[in-house]
């Protein structure tokens, strides 16, 4: 007879207990444990020895041992993997290239971000290649799903180039009235939280892609918890994706997060899927992030921009106009900096305010670069250069709010900062990359001449770079290489450029002398 018992699941980490207790022993947050049966009737002739029993070692010395279903390395085979375009090339790029068919991609993001927008965009994107693409509403009604399209301007019309999912073209499905033919009919939606519906339909259905939003809302009935717990958002992907692997069927999948930024549920479900993206951004700006930290189809750490305008979401083209401020206005305390999110060069101005502070202990500030990061270069600025910065406030931030936390943006903070103390212009035709050191020194970055080239593509005409590098003589830029932090302030900040005053070449300045 099966027996039962019964465990306690936390429903912020997963861990399991087998007592309740009032905070978790695993992280820490009261309240958390839940109570759950679970059948613990498992094959007792497997542990006591029903398959050890016949395996004993029976065997000579010369017999060979053979493999009963494992396969040598060398007979693998390797096919090129095919991947279909997802309608949007920010969202090609994150993935690695394209959709890949059969694939998990799990994205989430705070409220209101707009990750139903992007999919729901998606979805009408892919039905315009695809002949099915099913996108299950969990959280909205069909009617709420329609008006959201029709706010966003999902086409109506499709063309009539279809794709399966091996990359072979089809033609679409003939009807007696031609009118079906043109209309949106590749897009399906089902209003649904029931697990065992769902999969009936992903198996009757058989789409090529299907949007799941979000699984957070799905439930099992087989299990006694309520839906978005620990139990049940592990059992409902688990499910979808056995489903998925063995009909091919890509699934996009909405995952909400926690109050600290992570995706909610367990642990495991982030190990399930095969890529997770992050939507970020500010809800009272323009551009959204799409960030990807894990993919087993391709490089990580790459970023798509996007920006919520009055239809939906648009591609940001040249991400590096929008991160950059007006380089016809001359304002102290700004200086230009080239990040590197994954394979892609931004662009991003930075800016520091320097002031005399009204408290006794001085206030530091910043938005998109790291806070620890900016007290070092402080310290290292008032010890190894000397300027007083011990009892002023500092305030920094890059434009557009873009997080720059890669060490090639301390020059560019260290010169900001220094520009602001001492009211002066930096050259906004100049470019600032390398990592500072304690001692004072500048270190060398990775991808240095992809940097350059982007800077060099938008415009600029100098690089303050570290030493100790060579370049092509064709990236169109004058490269000045220095040592320490102080010969960068010497290089970036010459005295000509002055607050309120015009940008002079030094043999304009020279003339101006001897004619006074």
């Amino acid at each position: 007879m099966a027996k039962s018992r019964t465990i306690h699941i936390c429903s912020a980490c997963g861990a399991e207990s087998p007592q309740w207790f009032g905070k978790c022993p695993s992280c820490g947050v009261y309240g958390t444990l839940e109570e759950q049966v679970i059948n613990s009737s498992l094959s007792g002739g497997i542990l006591r020895g029903g398959w050890q029993s016949n395996t004993r070692s029976q065997n000579t010395p010369t017999t060979f041992p053979k493999p009963r279903i494992s396969v040598p390395f060398s007979e693998i085979t390797q096919e090129e993997q095919f991947r279909f375009p997802s309608g949007y090339e920010e969202l090609d790029r994150v993935l690695g290239g394209g959709v890949v068919p059969g694939s998990l991609v799990l994205i989430g993001g705070d409220p209101g971000i707009g990750k139903s927008t992007l999919l729901l965009q998606t979805a009408n994107q892919l039905s315009q290649r695809l002949p099915r693409i099913l996108y299950v509403s969990a959280e909205e009604s069909g009617q709420q799903v329609k008006l959201r399209a029709s706010r966003l301007g999902v086409k109506e019309t499709t063309t009539t180039t279809y794709f399966d999912s091996n990359g072979q073209e089809l033609k679409p499905p003939k009807s007696a009235d031609s009118e079906i033919n043109n209309t949106n009919a590749n897009l399906y939606i089902l209003p649904e939280t029931d697990l065992e519906e769902i999969l009936r339909e992903l198996e009757s259905l058989k789409p090529q892609v299907a949007v799941i939003d979000s699984i957070q809302t799905l439930y099992f009935a087989a299990l006694t918890s309520a839906p978005g717990s620990v139990a049940q958002v592990r059992e409902c992907t688990s499910a979808l994706m056995q489903v998925a692997k063995r009909e091919n069927i890509t699934l996009l999948i909405v995952g909400h997060v926690t109050k600290e930024g992570a995706i909610a549920g367990p642990r495991v479900l982030e190990h399930l899927v095969d890529t997770v993206l992050y939507f970020e951004g500010d809800r009272y700006a323009s551009h959204r992030l799409l960030r990807s930290v894990k993919n087993r189809f391709g490089a990580t750490h790459e970023i798509g921009i996007f920006e919520m305008a009055e239809h939906g979401l648009v591609e940001v083209l040249n991400p590096s106009e929008l991160f950059l401020g007006n380089r016809d206005e001359f304002a102290p305390g700004t200086a230009t900096v080239v990040a590197c999110e994954g394979t892609r060069p931004l662009v991003v101005e930075l800016q520091a305010l320097v002031s005399p502070t009204s408290y006794s202990s001085p206030r530091r500030s910043t938005t998109g670069v790291d806070y620890s990061r900016l007290q070092q270069i402080l310290a290292v600025l008032e010890k190894r250069v000397g300027i007083p910065l011990s009892k002023l406030d500092v305030y920094v931030a890059s434009a557009g709010g873009l997080g720059v936390e890669e060490p090639a943006a301390d020059l560019g903070v260290a010169i900001a900062v220094v520009a602001s103390f001492r009211d002066r212009v930096v050259d906004p035709r100049t470019v600032l990359i390398g990592e500072v050191g304690l001692g004072g020194q500048v270190r060398l970055v990775s991808q240095m001449e992809l940097r350059l080239k982007e800077a060099a593509k938008l415009g600029f005409k100098r690089a303050i770079v570290p030493k100790g590098q060579t370049f092509a003589d064709d990236i169109g830029l004058e490269i000045i290489a220095i040592n320490k932090v102080i010969d960068a302030i010497i290089a970036a900040i010459p005295p000509q450029y002055k607050l309120g005053e015009e940008i002079l070449d030094s043999n304009e300045e020279q003339n101006e002398e001897q004619e006074d």
